[in-house]
């Protein structure tokens, strides 16, 4: 179960990286936050990938639940 959902639907793109790498230094080790998001975020997978070390890549999963919902999983080392 994660630790934290974040639905970020409705909020701004500008805003989104930033309130996902917030959430995610929240973590404890082990944890894990789950994103809902509009598109696939592809993108912040890479991102993660090559900068922040806590991130486990490994076990990163992403599901498309819908037309415009796609359900991410950042675990943390």
């Amino acid at each position: 179960m994660p630790a934290e959902t974040l639905d970020l639907r409705d909020v701004p793109p500008s805003e989104r990286h930033p309130k996902i790498h917030s959430a995610f230094e929240s973590l404890a080790s082990g944890e894990r936050l789950e994103i809902v998001n509009d598109h696939d975020p592809q993108p912040l997978f890479y991102e993660f990938q090559a900068e922040v070390e806590a991130f486990d890549a490994e076990n990163y999963r992403c599901e498309r639940q819908g037309v415009n919902e796609f359900v991410a999983t950042l675990p943390k080392q």
